[in-house]
């Protein structure tokens, strides 16, 4: 039976409530606790009622092993569970994904212990992120006509400035040109002039606020740390399973028409060949980017025209680049056309010149794709190149993803089976390829129940075609 004693504070009376649960191996008996404080303006009657209601839950929840009276509070076991899924050996980007989510996680709700938070205390910290001016990093510094009267008063060019301030040289010309530059450039810039930042520049923030699906990354990192919590009977329930996370809007994956493609491919014959064959493999292999940069000779059958994707060049601030797995542990073998065989051999035969030329400072790392001393690429170097390709050919914006949205579009429209596209791009399942390109899968099922119905019950008016013509899609 609970006991209930009644505390006497500053702020009004409280309740404490105690629960004895045995005893422990040396004979002191346990006990669990609970401070309740009703409600401002609660009649004595309604405190009566609501308080043997809350020690009845409370003696009933320890009864059942759940530790309601846990004093953690969330940050110090969002630490924990941090901790444990290290142990467990979740991904490094996970990690890096959980540990960006911890700062404003905590100013909102790492003060309160895990069984006091509640589904609204969740849905206000939501409302809370989709406020204006809360992006953090997001400021640009644009410079004032003040800028260049500095340089100018001190006799300086804008490739010495940029050197005396360690940025590129022509980062100068950006500046004076009226273009939003980072604030570490300008704050360097303006040091390097004798000058405040402010005297030089302008700081524009961003007060858009954060997108939906920003504020659902912190809704699954909060899902995440309380369903430990609930499994290991910290607390009744999942409280964020019961919280309101803003409703993101479904986007159909982008992807690229046959003229696009043809326009990439006519562009990449003027660019250096390491490039040519990193885009074309992504073209023709609807592999992720740190698949194609993790590649290795070893897993290259030039006679046979496959490659063997079983891991993932990745990047993160705290482990710089390193090797893993793929995204699913999965292993693929993939067939290529010659035109990729042909440049890859091409390409062997210049990384060979390289590795001569560069002598005792060569790396071998036996990868496909290489700095210019052999040592690995980032794989966001790939991101960075298409930007500054497509500006270079006036194309739109290539996002490397897209490619491998085309892939799967490419195969969906000429009939392949889910389970072929789901292995051609190394998807957990079919049902995340059917989520991604359920509209292309949709249509394709259309057009076979109209082929169907020409057949059986139309007269046979395919009958002089084997098969339906599938719809053409890039």
């Amino acid at each position: 039976m609970a006991s209930i004693e009644k505390r006497a504070g500053k702020n009004g009376d409280s309740y404490r409530i105690t629960v004895s649960a045995g005893y422990t191996k040396g004979g002191k008996k346990v006990k669990h606790t609970k401070t309740w404080t009703p409600d401002p303006g609660m009649s004595e009657k309604k405190i009566a009622k609501t308080l043997q209601r809350v020690a009845t839950d409370f003696e009933r929840d320890i009864e059942l092993g759940y530790q309601t009276d846990n004093r953690q509070t969330f940050s110090e076991y969002a630490a924990y569970v941090l901790d444990l899924k290290k142990q467990q050996g979740v991904k490094t980007q996970t990690i890096d994904f959980y540990q960006s989510m911890m700062e404003r996680t905590n100013m909102a709700i790492g003060h309160m212990k895990l069984c006091d938070i509640r589904p609204q205390h969740l849905n206000n910290f939501y409302r809370n992120l989709q406020e204006n001016g809360l992006r953090k990093g997001a400021a640009k510094a644009i410079a004032k006509p003040a800028l260049q009267k500095a340089r100018l008063d001190q006799h300086m060019s804008k490739d010495a400035l940029a050197k005396k301030a360690g940025v590129a040289s022509n980062t100068i010309r950006t500046m004076e040109n009226g273009s939003k530059v980072m604030p570490k450039k300008a704050e360097a810039v303006a040091a390097a002039l004798g000058n405040q930042t402010s005297d030089l520049f302008t700081l524009e923030k961003d007060m858009t606020p954060l997108a939906p699906k920003t504020v659902d990354s912190y809704h699954r990192f909060i899902s995440t740390v309380l369903a430990q919590a609930e499994r290991e009977m910290l607390v009744p329930y999942n409280a964020a399973a019961k919280a309101v996370p803003p409703k993101l809007e479904h986007k159909e994956p982008n992807y690229f028409q046959p003229e696009e493609i043809n326009a990439i491919l006519e562009a990449l014959e003027t660019e250096p060949l390491k490039w040519r064959t990193i885009v074309l493999l992504l073209i023709v292999t609807g592999c992720r980017r740190g698949e194609i940069m993790g590649l290795q000779w070893e897993r290259v059958s030039l006679a046979l025209r496959t490659i063997k994707i079983d891991h993932a060049l990745l990047y993160s601030h705290t482990r710089g680049i390193y090797l893993d797995t793929t995204k699913t542990a999965d292993v693929r073998f993939l067939k290529i056309p010659q035109e990729a065989v042909d440049l890859l051999e091409q390409w062997k035969q210049e990384q060979t010149a390289m590795r001569f030329a560069s002598g005792s400072l060569w790396h071998e790392t036996g990868f496909v794709f290489t700095q210019e001393d052999g040592r690995p690429m980032n794989p966001d170097s790939i991101t960075k190149w298409l930007n500054q390709f497509s500006k270079r050919h006036n194309l739109p914006r290539i996002n490397p993803h897209a490619f491998r949205h085309t892939v799967a579009s490419v195969l969906i429209a000429n009939g392949t089976d889910v389970v072929t596209v789901s292995k051609q791009l190394g998807h957990a399942s079919t049902t995340t390829t059917e989520g991604f390109y359920a509209h292309l899968i949709e249509e394709r099922k259309a057009e076979a129940s109209d082929c169907i119905a020409d057949v059986l019950l139309r007269g046979g008016e395919r009958s002089q075609n084997a098969s339906p013509t599938p719809k053409k899609q890039a």
